[in-house]
C-alpha cells in the first residue's frame, strides 16, 4: 500500500511574489514620505508669510479693506504725504550741508538756483485771483441718463483747458486741489479721481490762480474749449459742475514734488537706412 503523502502547495508565480513584496513595503514608504513632506510644507507656509509681510510694508493686502474708491484715494494720499514729509526732511539736510560749503563754485551755482526757484514754482505765491470748481453731474442724473455719460463727467482735458486758459491770462501761480502746478506737472484721470504727480485726488476739482482777476476772467471767457464746457454746465440734461469765484487773496504753496524730467529720445537711424 502506497503511503499517503501530503501535496506540496504550488510555487507562487513571479507576479504574485512582486505584489506581496510591494504590499509589505507600502506602509513603510508612506511613513517615510510623510516625514519629508510635513517639514517641507511647514517651510513653504513660513516662506509665504514672510514674503506677504515684506510686500505689504505694514498695510493690508486684502482688497476688502477699502469699501469705496474715496477711501482708497485717501489712504494713498496719506501714504504719499508721509513719504513727502520724509523727503522734505532729507532735502533740508542737503540744503544745510550745501550752505555750509565754502567752495566758491558751489556758492555760485547755489545763487543761480535761488534765482530760478521763483519762476520754477518753488517759492510760495499769494495775491488776488480767482477759483474755479469743476465737478461731475449729480449722481441721480448720471444713473438715469440714456445718453453719453461721458458728457456728465469731468475729464483731464477739461481740467487742462482751464489751467491753460489761466496761464494765457497771465497767472503767476496755479493750484489744483491745493497742489502747485509747474511746467512738468502731469494731469491724468484715474476713474473718478485725478492724478497729480502720481497722487490721486477725488472730485470736486478746485483750481485756483494768482493773477490780475480781470485778465484771468477774460481769458476764461474767450477760451473756446472752456466755453463748450460752460454750455454743458448750463444744460439741465448734462449739468456738469462749474463754479467761478473772484478772490481777493489766493495762496499758492511752493511746489514740493520731484523735479526729475523724463523725455523721449529719437532713435538713431541705422546706417544705410
Amino acid at each position: 500500500m502506497t503511503p499517503r503523502t501530503h501535496a506540496r502547495p504550488p510555487e507562487p508565480s513571479r507576479a504574485a511574489r512582486l505584489r506581496d513584496r510591494l504590499v509589505r513595503r507600502t506602509p513603510g514608504r508612506r511613513r517615510d514620505a510623510w516625514r519629508i513632506a510635513t517639514p517641507v510644507a511647514g517651510l513653504l507656509c513660513g516662506g509665504l508669510f514672510v514674503v506677504s509681510a515684506a510686500n505689504s510694508e505694514g498695510t493690508d493686502l486684502r482688497p476688502g479693506r477699502y469699501t469705496d474708491l474715496a477711501s482708497l484715494v485717501k489712504d494713498e494720499a496719506d501714504q504719499y504725504a508721509e513719504l513727502e514729509a520724509e523727503r522734505g526732511r532729507l532735502d533740508a539736510q542737503v540744503k544745510a550741508l550745501a550752505a555750509a560749503t565754502r567752495d566758491r563754485q558751489v556758492a555760485r551755482y547755489h545763487h543761480r538756483v535761488e534765482k530760478l526757484e521763483d519762476p520754477a514754482g518753488l517759492v510760495p505765491r499769494s495775491g488776488p485771483g480767482l477759483s474755479i470748481t469743476l465737478s461731475d453731474a449729480p449722481e441721480d442724473l448720471i444713473n438715469s441718463t440714456t445718453g453719453d455719460v461721458n458728457k456728465l463727467l469731468v475729464h483731464q482735458q477739461d481740467i487742462q483747458a482751464v489751467v491753460n486758459a489761466l496761464w494765457k491770462g497771465g497767472a503767476t501761480a496755479v493750484t489744483i486741489a491745493g497742489q502747485r502746478i509747474v511746467s512738468t506737472t502731469g494731469i491724468k484721470c484715474e476713474g473718478n479721481a485725478v492724478q497729480l504727480q502720481g497722487v490721486p485726488y477725488p472730485q470736486p476739482y478746485v483750481i485756483e490762480a494768482v493773477g490780475e482777476p480781470g485778465a484771468l476772467l477774460t481769458a476764461i471767457e474767450e477760451d473756446p474749449y472752456v466755453a463748450g464746457y460752460r454750455e454743458d454746465a448750463a444744460n439741465p440734461d448734462i449739468s456738469v459742475g462749474w463754479d467761478l469765484e473772484l478772490e481777493t487773496d489766493v495762496t499758492a504753496p511752493a511746489y514740493e514734488g520731484l523735479l526729475d524730467l523724463s523725455y523721449a529720445v529719437p532713435l538713431v537711424p541705422a546706417s544705410g537706412s
